[in-house]
């Protein structure tokens, strides 16, 4: 056989560990995504870039007119008129840069996905029934993106912030894909040790624990946009109590649970318990099922968070605490997704 037969024999067919590998690079990627965002979002830099140019807004100003120009632009929405009037351009220059670079990270993570997508397509090694599943995920990546730029339209015309609504969609949206990615890449990972691997089913506990999280997931990204952490830095009673003073009727019960910054607040760290416990139990069905790693990465994610949630509150929101708890967040995540995996594997 010659060499370059060889070479085909060795490429052909389906590769699921090669596949499972790139999957968990990009999830890799998704992470690093979610904690920029958390901290263009803590340094409040997401409005710094007014326009969306998805090829162009690759390179950043690099003179000093494009600079100005935009600084100009930056000047005329409501933020820096009501809030950052008087900003220098430095300063300016330093939230542009983070919220630059969280855009430049989410195109990294699609040219990340699309190119080894049709290369894996060309070479025909994509097992049978995962085609769909990554297109699927691909085509969730670009809705980011457009959800990414909706979210920052929300701010820059009568809002000196964006959406709280929008906010969380965006973050819920990274964090389901980041979830996709890894349990698709557990699943071709159980194929590669067995061709006779099914993929795993989504149980009902899990499913239960997995809404759970969603709820406090949700709360967390309410909590940042309504900046509702900064009204109380005591813990475990908010201002000297358990149900904080200063909750007020917003017309409807889903407006007042939603937008009120206090009872956001309040919700967002007693349901963290909730949750806790909801993962906790998960974590005892993933070791069940044999996977110990799972449970391990469960019980760790959960117990660090919950710690970093209270340093967060008693630091008054201080940057490299809330930009750790938003980390350990989608660690959580990405511990939960293996251990409802593990729950639904099939032999």
């Amino acid at each position: 056989m010659t060499v370059p037969s060889l070479h085909r024999a060795a490429s052909a067919g389906p590769r699921p560990a090669a596949i499972a590998r790139w999957l968990l690079i990009v999830a890799v990627l998704v992470f690093c995504m979610v904690v920029v965002g958390g901290i263009t979002r803590l340094t409040e830099s997401g409005l710094s870039i007014t326009q969306w140019k998805p090829i162009t807004g690759t390179i950043p100003p690099l003179t000093h007119d494009q600079w100005m120009e935009a600084f100009r632009l930056y000047q005329q929405i409501p933020e820096y008129q009501q809030i950052n009037r008087g900003m220098s351009l430095s300063e300016f220059q330093f939230i542009f840069f983070w919220e630059w670079a969280h855009r430049l990270l989410g195109r990294l993570i699609g040219v990340a996905f699309a190119l080894p997508l049709v290369w894996f397509a060309v070479r025909r090694a994509i097992p049978a029934g995962y085609g769909g599943r990554l297109v699927a995920l691909l085509a969730l990546g670009g809705l980011q993106g457009a959800i990414g730029w909706w979210m920052v339209k929300s701010g820059l015309s009568v809002r000196t912030d964006v959406s709280h609504y929008r906010l969380a969609v965006h973050l819920l949206t990274a964090l389901f894909i980041m979830g996709g990615l890894i349990w698709t890449a557990l699943d071709l990972r159980a194929l590669a040790r067995s061709p006779h691997a099914r993929p795993a089913l989504l149980r009902p506990f899990a499913l239960v624990a997995l809404l759970v999280l969603l709820v406090q997931l949700m709360l967390g990204a309410f909590t940042a946009g309504l900046d509702a952490g900064y009204v109380s830095n005591t813990w475990p009673l908010m201002n000297d109590h358990i149900v904080p003073e200063g909750i007020e009727w917003l017309g409807s019960l889903w407006g007042t649970v939603s937008s009120d910054p206090y009872l956001v607040h309040f919700l967002h760290r007693w349901w963290a318990w909730v949750a806790a416990v909801a993962l906790v139990l998960l974590a005892r069905r993933a070791k069940q099922a044999g996977q110990r790693g799972a449970s391990i990465a469960i019980n760790a994610t959960v117990g660090t968070q919950i710690l970093l949630g209270i340093a967060t509150v008693v630091s008054g929101i201080a940057l490299p605490i809330a930009v750790l708890h938003q980390a350990v967040g989608a660690l959580v995540v990405a511990a939960a997704a293996w251990g409802a995996h593990a729950v639904g594997a099939r032999r």
